[in-house]
């Protein structure tokens, strides 16, 4: 593909002959419409029209997927699914993430002819390599906020999502601290509510955590949700900036692209990234967009850390699925400038999985945070988070993980306690 061009990758299903479709996508995208309008020259078409790169059959389905398509109005109507490569060219978006997003997943889904629509996956212009700040910190320096290497950052979230007080946060944090945690974070349903008033969490919290960071040499991260209108995101950062934290979140999706790219800007902490809502886009396999897709445009618009749920989650995903996320986020989008990202497992998770993790994803590059999986250990918090150092040290010697706890009792409390549920 030329420097002048990008391409994007979808599933479709459709009732209509395949070629036709994907034309009918093409036309949507760029500068066609259901028939040619006045000022549509043949010259325009030329420099601004989508193309079809290739169609591969991908066989039939018994019925539409989604409800609300046309079939054609000759004939009994057979469902086919392909995989459809599109390239768009580069001077209709320009180095405008937005309008890149609404050019490769806009009016797409709300097509008649289609019965199933995903994105699947896209490539970004070169131009895009130095126009966008990319993740500040990353990996390298997430690790170095945390003094955490050679093993995944152990973390949690604030349990009760809502409800507790400034006050009450800030013991919940001394507690996590003291029980030697990495990182902690706030829910995604907190914000600047009523009753935990931000100013004030974030005044208990760090003076929890930088009194403990006095007395041990070790700063607790701590990611603050800061989502918000754009005058608060700049705001409660400053905030939390002010008072010695080193990390902040948004939930991407309720915030948006704009707001993430200025966020960056601005930004002088991590900006840890939780994609509550994914369900929207990924739950249906006919609907949507990949995790694929989606994590591109918030690394490209400068977070630095990426949910991507956990294996043998609460929620509905499965483990491939998964780990093929986080594989993405470790993986470049240029060799000159790879924009990696660290993921985050979470849901669900204890020490078991963490085997499997580490076999699945061959790094330690990641987060893993256990809500329940530390501070429902029988023995307390602190042995729930030496019970998952214990399950990453056995990962990465090879060790199985009955044998290693045999010489680990809070790792063997874990497995009798969790391993039955």
């Amino acid at each position: 593909m030329s420097a002048d061009r990008f391409t994007a990758t979808y599933l479709i299903e459709t009732a209509h002959p395949l070629e036709h479709a994907a034309q009918v996508m093409a036309g949507e995208q760029s500068a066609g419409t259901f028939m040619r309008v006045h000022g549509e020259t043949d010259e325009l078409r030329q420099s601004h029209m989508a193309r079809v790169e290739s169609i591969e059959r991908l066989g039939r389905v018994d019925e539409p997927s989604l409800p609300g398509s046309r079939p054609p109005k000759q004939g009994e109507p057979i469902y086919q699914r392909a995989k459809v490569i599109l390239s768009f060219p580069y001077i209709n978006v320009g180095t405008n993430l937005p309008v890149l997003m609404s050019t490769v997943s806009g009016n797409l889904f709300e097509l008649s002819q289609f019965s199933g629509l995903k994105l699947l996956d896209f490539t970004f212009p070169d131009a895009y390599r130095d126009a966008y700040l990319g993740p500040q910190f990353g990996i390298e320096g997430t690790r170095r906020l945390a003094d955490v290497y050679d093993r995944p950052l152990i973390g949690t979230i604030i349990k009760p999502s809502v409800g507790l007080s400034p006050q009450q946060t800030g013991e919940l944090v001394s507690l996590l601290a003291e029980a030697g945690l990495d990182f902690v974070k706030d829910d995604e349903l907190m914000g600047d509510s009523p009753h935990s008033p931000f100013a004030e969490r974030v005044k208990h919290v760090m003076d929890v955590v930088n009194r403990h960071a006095d007395k041990t040499g070790k700063k607790v991260m701590v990611a603050f949700n800061i989502s918000g209108d754009m005058d608060h995101l700049l705001h409660a950062h400053d905030l939390v900036y002010e008072a010695g934290g080193t990390c902040v979140m948004i939930n991407m999706i309720q915030v948006g692209l704009s707001a993430t790219i200025r966020l960056r800007q601005h930004a002088q902490l991590p900006i840890h990234g939780h994609r509550n809502g994914w369900g929207m886009f990924s739950r249906h396999d006919a609907l949507g967009m990949s995790y694929l897709a989606f994590q591109k445009f918030f690394r490209m618009a400068g977070v630095d850390h990426l949910h991507v749920n956990g294996l043998r989650n609460k929620f509905c995903e499965p483990d491939a699925s998964v780990i093929e996320a986080a594989q993405a986020c470790l993986t470049p989008l240029w060799p000159e400038k790879s924009f990696t990202v660290m993921p985050v497992f979470s849901s669900g998770q204890w020490a078991g999985q963490a085997p499997d993790t580490y076999a699945a994803l061959h790094s330690t590059d990641l987060m893993y945070l256990a809500g329940g999986g530390i501070l429902a250990h029988p023995d307390g918090p602190a042995a729930g988070v030496r019970s998952l150092r214990q399950a990453w040290q056995a990962a990465l010697e090879g060790a199985p993980l009955n044998e290693f706890a045999e010489k680990h009792s809070e790792l063997k409390q874990a497995l009798e306690k969790y391993g039955a549920l």
